[in-house]
């Protein structure tokens, strides 16, 4: 719910020339969550600056039910990019129509961007001084155009709290499953992600690019030693014996691990154990130490010194912030750490 007593809105602003696929995807994923009782979970509208319908870059129009009045209603505004920078131009500065529109969100607003759509959020003066990611192929540009945000191409997505800004098409539906973590818990954003039969979870830190020739079809992979990881996490698993499992040497596992991945075999563990701790919290009333045994990291202490390093807060603390039944985690987390 939002702080108006109704359901949390999202609007989405599609700008002439948007990508058809990123524009989808705040209906897609938001509209799919519900509570317990299958009540929905979000009001997602679909806007333009003048309410009028906008080209899409895949050769048709989409006619709007809204115009700029609906930014003023939402908890939570999400910019798709389009075909060109900063909605029309590449200089760093707003069209006019489309900052008339922008002034009409409140303050308070939760602001999110796909792809490229950060220009526009830049060219507002919103990332000033912020951590905020990009399209890697236009990182360099946007660098030189907006100095003064802190831009990194190397991560899917950045969560600075009350702006989120993503790296584009498949970062997008990354971000708006760890918005739905963050609003409502692992239950929520591992069911739509069930429903919508994409990846439940993907760190943000996660290299967004990573240049490597496609690998030969006859090509042994780490995939099956991941699904079979998955089912221990509360067993040590060394490297040695996840390599025995793939039947490759440390050496080629390793390897071929991080070509897969995008991260090394005992980060992914981490990271996999640490979800697995999330979704325990949020759904249980088990004991911190029982926690991090069932979740691999053996003691409460390990479990609390990797919560605090990735989140930054204890688990106890984690759990308290769902105890509420309309609770969820809020506290601004910065994907790249």
């Amino acid at each position: 719910m939002s702080s108006h007593g109704r359901r949390h809105r999202v609007a989405v602003l599609a700008l002439d020339g948007a990508y058809a696929f990123e524009m989808g995807i705040p209906p897609r994923i938001f509209g799919a969550a519900e509570d317990a009782e299958g009540r929905p979970l979000y009001d997602v509208v679909v806007c333009t600056v003048d309410g009028r319908p906008v080209r899409t870059d895949a050769g048709f129009q989409v006619t709007v039910e809204h115009g700029p009045e609906a930014l003023a209603e939402a908890d939570t505004v999400v910019i798709p990019p389009t075909e060109r920078l900063c909605g029309g131009t590449d200089e760093g500065l707003l069209p006019g129509p489309l900052a008339a529109a922008l002034a009409r969100v409140r303050p308070g607003t939760r602001w999110v961007s796909f792809c490229t759509a950060s220009y526009v959020l830049a060219a507002a003066g919103l990332l000033d001084g912020r951590p905020a990611t990009t399209h890697w192929k236009e990182a360099d540009h946007f660098r030189r155009t907006f100095p003064r945000v802190a831009v990194d191409e190397d991560v899917l997505f950045v969560d600075d709290g009350d702006i989120l800004t993503a790296a584009g098409v498949g970062a997008g539906v990354d971000l708006c499953l760890h918005l739905l973590r963050r609003d409502h818990g692992s239950a929520v954003a591992h069911r739509v992600a069930r429903f919508c039969v994409v990846p439940p979870w993907r760190e943000g830190g996660q290299a967004q690019y990573i240049e490597r020739p496609v690998p030969e079809p006859t090509l042994a992979t780490t995939a099956a030693t991941r699904a079979w990881a998955l089912e221990r996490l509360q067993e040590p698993l060394p490297l040695g014996e996840l390599a025995a499992h793939a039947r490759m040497s440390l050496r080629t596992f390793t390897r071929r691990f991080q070509e897969e991945v995008g991260m090394p075999p005992g980060r992914w563990l981490t990271a996999q154990r640490i979800e697995l701790a999330r979704q325990l919290l949020e759904s249980s009333d088990l004991p911190v130490d029982v926690v991090a045994h069932r979740a691999g990291f053996g003691t409460g202490n390990s479990l609390r010194q990797h919560m605090r390093a990735v989140l930054g807060v204890s688990p106890a603390a984690y759990r308290k912030t769902f105890t509420a039944a309309t609770g969820g985690y809020s506290r601004p987390v910065t994907s790249a750490s």
